[in-house]
């Protein structure tokens, strides 16, 4: 199983199916509103260590454990299958700041019977029963969006598989007004509807003050 792990963190699930990710969120992309009118932090973020897919690791306490999942029920449409569907797999980052502090989406979100591999890194959980479609290899903020078609999820979907709340004042544990960016852009509908696009940046504040919209990049990695 620790094989499988280490082969999966080099090279399945750091690949992306380009080509049916660009057709199915093409749309979806035009719906983030340019328009901002929060009050913002002037806060400076202390640079935090890469994690096992090449992306920084979150800081802050993890906004909900994550084991809430129902086991093998399917949810908004998204089932638990025993090994990662890779037909249409991208990945979108999500940060979430509470009264302008960072709070962590903890790995192995959507793995049933997690099981963790320990890397120079820090852990990558794959899955010993079955893998949600969507779901947190570590705590680096990445959404695998791993489906057996091209579609476009949200991150109502995500939440709703994780058996956690999401609206315009509740992310997971975290209750206030909620500040909501994609691609650095404010989105000023219902955050359920933000689309989990490749390379997604999804930014959440919740209360105040809030924190300005920050980049991920995900160059050099293999996501």
């Amino acid at each position: 199983m620790m094989a499988l792990l280490a082969a999966c963190a080099l090279s399945a699930c750091g690949s992306s199916s380009t080509s049916s990710s660009a057709s199915a969120s093409s749309n979806a992309a035009a719906s983030a509103s340019s328009s901002t009118t929060a009050t913002t932090a002037s806060t400076t973020s202390t640079p935090q260590k890469l994690g096992p897919e090449g992306i920084p690791l979150e800081a802050g306490a993890a906004l909900a454990p994550a084991s809430t999942t129902t086991p093998g029920a399917t949810v908004d449409g998204v089932e638990c299958a025993p090994i990662e569907q890779l037909a249409y797999h991208i990945h979108s980052h999500l940060q979430v700041y509470a009264d302008g502090q960072p709070r962590t989406l903890p790995g192995a979100i959507g793995l049933l019977g997690p099981v963790a591999q320990q890397t120079a890194y820090g852990p990558f959980y794959g899955a010993q029963q079955c893998y949600y479609w969507l779901h947190t290899h570590t705590s680096d903020g990445i959404i695998h969006i791993e489906s057996p078609t091209a579609r476009i999820y949200t991150l109502g979907n995500f939440f709703d598989e994780w058996r956690q709340p999401l609206s315009r004042t509740q992310v997971a544990s975290v209750k206030g007004k909620v500040t909501a960016y994609l691609n650095g852009k404010a989105w000023t509908k219902d955050p359920r509807t933000i689309p989990l696009l490749p390379h997604g940046v999804i930014q959440l504040d919740v209360g105040t003050p809030t924190v300005p919209p920050k980049p991920v990049s995900f160059a050099g990695t293999n996501l």
